[in-house]
């Protein structure tokens, strides 16, 4: 561990990034079946249904590392962090049963309990501040909230039956692609027949809704508020699932339609227990990691550092193959995209191919991100006023919860939220806070941690008009530590070693437009039928055999993988009718 430590603290304030391996010996061929532009999770996953489903597939990656946004990188010496995406839920279980995930080297370790709020209170009697643990063992989560609430305690178990009910419910529409509306209304009698059955899973929906249907109705349009305000009473219960209700949006839990990723809380399954949140061993690229081994098994060649220039575009007006930014022409029958709508349309497809009124929308996709990843090294483990640690240093149940910072009272995230829009970096942000490393152990030396802050709310121009500065960054990120010292004191002597990704940092690095992590807001206009735009919610782009398959199209960013499977599924029904 010294040598390591040292090595950190040596290395203070560099970033040195280095990647677990993920090149592929097998050569690039000039020809493929399709071709998918990008090595995120749902352009892994793409490529493994379409090799599956018989076409010869390549993937190409720009950056030298596989993952997209799910991806580990060694920032210190020492220290593996899952860069972007950090947490591990919605990956859709058909898929993880169908390409043998843990077979290809997928391993999770559940967390439980999973939600850690500390006050920010001088404690009285001179116990410790309270604080707020919740987990799956409902006897133990009534009592702690209980500690607030005997009311809230006695409804919760109640509250999350609600939930669940409406969770399940959508559940098909998540695995399937959205209804074939150019299908049902426009062609011959047999295409609108056979686009029938893309009804199917809205009117099993339907069904499992139920008598709930003004219940999901009013979920998913009302400002979060007003549900979790008819539920309970106490204000750091409420404020810590409104933040489950804006986690990654730039929204407020008292803006309309604020209760959709609310649902995310118990939409989630690992291991066969819904509603659960897990870390990867090794971090967020041991998934990645893990589809691509399943892909190559299936015969799918996977290549980093090859970068995209443009879509080529044959005579016929149809999508041809890609060139290479070193000018290598590859070609193919169709070409999936798992960039964003934007990149893919704007920069990666010639404009001539595209109709100006398509192109028109494109621009007013809503790209918008509150969001700042700030990775950080600690020598030691972080030692919360409101629980603090044990004499032996050992973790305690908190430390492997997400850990939620300023989020104790919902006035504390509109205070948050209403700065961000000003074009200024909140000044008490809301901060969620995981410690992978005291469950996986591979990501740290010995007695060291890495962590993860997810921050909100930052804007992507300082004052609406200028960019950040290497200043600004460093200011933010001290604001930042602050926070987390008056929760937990010595965090900020324990810090070896930081990586601060503000919006425009998550768009170059990853090339999240706008830094948005879900490839587009997840907002009401910009979901199912319409994500990313009516025109193109099948996945099939204006230009033929051009598709999208990242989570920019339904069902959106945070559902892991159901967007490539979506989209391999349409690949495979176009290619059949050729």
């Amino acid at each position: 561990m010294a040598a390591a430590l040292g090595a950190c603290r040596a290395q203070r304030g560099v970033l040195s990034v280095t990647r677990r391996g993920n090149h592929s010996c097998t050569a690039l061929k000039p020809q493929y079946d399709a071709i998918v532009i990008g090595g995120g999770h749902n352009g892994l996953i793409a490529s493994a249904y379409l090799q599956k489903g018989g076409l010869k597939t390549a993937v190409l990656e720009r950056r030298g590392v596989l993952g997209g946004a799910a991806v580990s990188e060694e920032i210190v010496p020492g220290f593996h962090f899952s860069r972007a995406s950090y947490l591990l839920s919605l990956l859709r279980p058909h898929i993880y049963q169908d390409l043998e995930l843990k077979k290809h080297g997928l391993k999770v370790y559940m967390r439980d309990p999973y939600s850690f709020t500390p006050m920010l209170e001088e404690g009285v009697g001179g116990r410790p501040p309270r604080s707020l643990l919740l987990g799956a063992d409902m006897a133990m989560t009534q009592k702690e909230i209980g500690k607030f609430s005997e009311k809230d305690a006695k409804v919760y178990p109640e509250f999350l039956t609600y939930l669940e009910t409406l969770a399940c419910a959508i559940h098909p529409l998540l695995d399937s692609p959205p209804v074939d509306i150019p299908g049902l209304t426009q062609g011959s009698l047999k295409k609108k027949i056979s686009a029938l059955r893309s009804l199917k899973p809205l009117v099993k929906s339907g069904l499992k809704l139920g008598k709930n249907i003004p219940d999901f109705y009013e979920l998913v349009t009302a400002p979060v508020m007003k549900v979790l305000n008819r539920w309970f009473e106490s204000e750091p219960l409420i404020a810590t699932l409104a933040t489950d209700s804006v986690i990654g949006a730039n929204t407020s839990p008292n803006n309309p339609g604020s209760g959709y990723v609310l649902l995310h809380h118990v939409m989630g399954e690992l291991e066969k227990e819904k509603g659960a949140w897990g870390y990867v061993e090794g971090g967020m690229g041991g998934v990645s990691r893990s589809i691509a081994s399943s892909a190559r098994s299936l015969g799918a060649d996977i290549f980093t550092d090859r970068d995209v220039e443009r879509v080529l575009i044959g005579q016929g007006g149809s999508a041809k193959g890609v060139v290479l930014t070193d000018g290598t022409e590859v070609r193919s029958k169709v070409v999936l995209s798992n960039a964003t709508p934007y990149v893919t349309f704007k920069k990666l497809t010639p404009q001539g191919a595209l109709p100006e009124a398509f192109i028109r929308a494109v621009d007013q996709i809503d790209y918008t991100s509150p969001v700042t990843k700030i990775n950080v090294a600690l020598d030691k483990l972080p030692n919360f006023l409101a629980a603090p640690n044990s004499a032996d240093g050992k973790p305690g149940p908190h430390h492997q919860c997400s850990i939620h910072l300023n989020c104790e009272s919902v006035q504390v995230l509109e205070e948050a939220y209403m700065e961000g829009q000003q074009g200024r970096p909140s000044s008490r942000p809301m901060i969620e806070m995981t410690i992978p490393s005291v469950l996986d152990p591979t990501l740290a030396p010995p007695g060291c941690h890495v962590a993860s802050l997810f921050i909100q709310f930052t804007p992507y121009l300082m004052e609406g008009r200028r960019s950040w500065t290497e200043e600004d960054r460093e200011r933010f990120a001290e604001t930042t530590f602050d926070w987390v010292e008056r929760y937990a004191p010595g965090f900020k002597k324990s810090i070896v070693g930081k990586d601060i990704l503000t919006p425009p940092d998550l768009e170059r690095v990853f090339g999240l437009t706008g830094g948005n992590i879900f490839h587009g807001s997840m907002s009401l206009d910009q979901l199912y039928l319409a994500r990313p735009l009516p025109s193109v919610a099948d996945y099939r782009s204006p230009v033929k055999g051009l598709y999208l398959c990242g989570s920019g199209s339904h069902p959106g960013g945070g559902v892991m993988g159901a967007a490539g499977w979506n989209s391999a599924l349409n690949v495979l029904a176009d290619f059949k009718r050729l």
